[in-house]
């Protein structure tokens, strides 16, 4: 699945794969957000673990749980 945060006063966002689910990856959001969890901790496919303070959250984008295609739709 495809995430991307957006982190306050950082001009670039941090875009990855994530090895969890969307609803995994918005319960970790919303416990950082509402304070239950001090830090948004996610893993990539490879196995990368991101942690970044929940205070530090300006935006995260979840994208859809699809694989991309590849090659010609016919």
């Amino acid at each position: 699945m495809d995430v991307r945060i957006g982190i306050q006063n950082s001009p670039r966002e941090l875009g990855f794969e994530a090895a969890q689910t969307a609803a995994e990856v918005e319960q970790a959001v919303t416990a950082a957000l509402s304070g239950q969890s001090p830090s948004l901790r996610l893993s990539d496919e490879k196995g990368t673990v991101y942690v970044i303070p929940g205070a530090a959250l300006a935006y995260v984008e979840i994208g859809s749980e699809e694989s991309r295609r590849v090659g010609f739709v016919a």
